[in-house]
């Protein structure tokens, strides 16, 4: 440890990545599509006048806001953007979780909410998944510091329906529920159009999954103006432009391409659903999943031993050596080829 570091600093555990490998692999570790962004994508990117470059971005990120608000059907008020999903859940941390109330979490969920809890302060209340290793919406209490878990859920795979986050609003009403939708494109139903009824919630979104722009970090935030108004003040004591000129018209233009889009989304779909048969048929345990990637579990071998063998036959996926996750694997879905081989790499292991 550096004798330099704050104090908070020497306390920390940082979130880790998963691994992004030098040598050329199979990479089914980190969620990533598996198919290009959208073609608009590489025309905005080869006509991008390189002299606006010169020039700070629109703070407001007014165009980029408007696209997202006609995609989800809200004004562009209520939507706020940032450095990818995970810089705009910094910020909200910041903004609405900073107190002395405990903030409540499933213990299985996206695994960089407990390090904002440790880098910010905030008391952090761990709640169990139900039995089914689902989120249990019913175990959140009416009065906290206020709520937050993905949905889908992340890395189980779980996703509620929107009724059901209605009736936790309906309870929840004087703190923030905020609900990460990271994979909510691959099966999940966003609880975006209950931001009208709700001032208490947030609804936060990624183009890194969907959208294939995981190397352009870009994420979004949608919710009452009161919420966005909070995330802006933060925003703008820390940066005041986290969203770059060229980020902004990549991310306009993988907007518009609807039939990309969906082809690409229902792609992932029957992709995973033909891997979990075929996982299912070499002795795996598979999570139901409404997202990009299966989380799975051999009864007979040992998950960190199946994660070596992979490895060894030039295919990663995600290991969590966690006492909760230890004996499970989180596999990204990959093309149909890249599947075929993973099942085809398992196929000896599993014997």
């Amino acid at each position: 440890m550096s004798k330099f570091w704050s104090p908070k600093v020497r306390e920390l555990t940082p979130y880790v990545p998963g691994e992004q490998p030098r040598e050329r692999l199979i990479k089914l570790n980190t969620n990533e599509n598996p198919y290009p962004p959208a073609p608009g994508v590489e025309a905005a990117l080869r006509e991008f006048p390189v002299d606006h470059l010169r020039r700070y971005p629109d703070p407001e990120s007014r165009a980029l806001r408007e696209a997202i608000a006609r995609e989800v059907g809200v004004e562009p008020e209520q939507v706020f953007v940032g450095n990818g999903s995970d810089e705009v859940l910094a910020l909200a941390f910041q903004a609405f979780f900073c107190h002395d109330r405990p903030l409540e979490m499933p213990d299985i969920t996206y695994s960089f909410y407990p390090v904002y809890c440790r880098l910010y302060g905030v008391t952090r209340h761990a709640l169990p998944l139900d039995e089914q290793w689902r989120v249990d919406l019913e175990a959140f209490a009416k009065e906290s510091g206020g709520v937050v878990f993905a949905n889908p859920n992340a890395p189980t795979g779980h996703g509620h329906e929107r009724q059901a986050i209605a009736t936790l609003l309906s309870r929840v009403t004087d703190s923030v529920v905020l609900i990460d939708e990271a994979y909510a494109d691959f099966g999940g139903e966003s609880a975006i159009p209950l931001v009208s009824d709700h001032p208490n919630l947030l609804v936060t979104g990624t183009f890194s999954k969907s959208r294939s722009l995981a190397g352009l970090r870009l994420g979004y935030a949608v919710g009452s103006r009161e919420l966005i108004e909070g995330l802006e003040r933060v925003k703008d004591s820390f940066n005041s432009y986290p969203i770059d000129s060229l980020a902004s018209a990549v991310g306009i233009a993988a907007l518009a391409d609807h039939d990309h889009f969906e082809a690409c989304r229902e792609a992932v779909i029957t992709t995973r659903e033909r891997t979990r048969g075929r996982l299912e048929e070499l002795g795996f345990r598979v999570l139901p999943s409404r997202t990009n990637f299966l989380l799975v579990h051999h009864p007979d071998i040992d998950a960190a031993q199946l994660f070596v063998g992979l490895r060894e036959r030039g295919i990663l996926v995600r290991h969590f050596n966690t006492d909760a996750l230890r004996d499970y694997l989180r596999i990204s879905i990959g093309t149909e080829d890249e599947m075929d081989s993973l099942v085809e790499a398992l196929e000896p292991l599993c014997t």
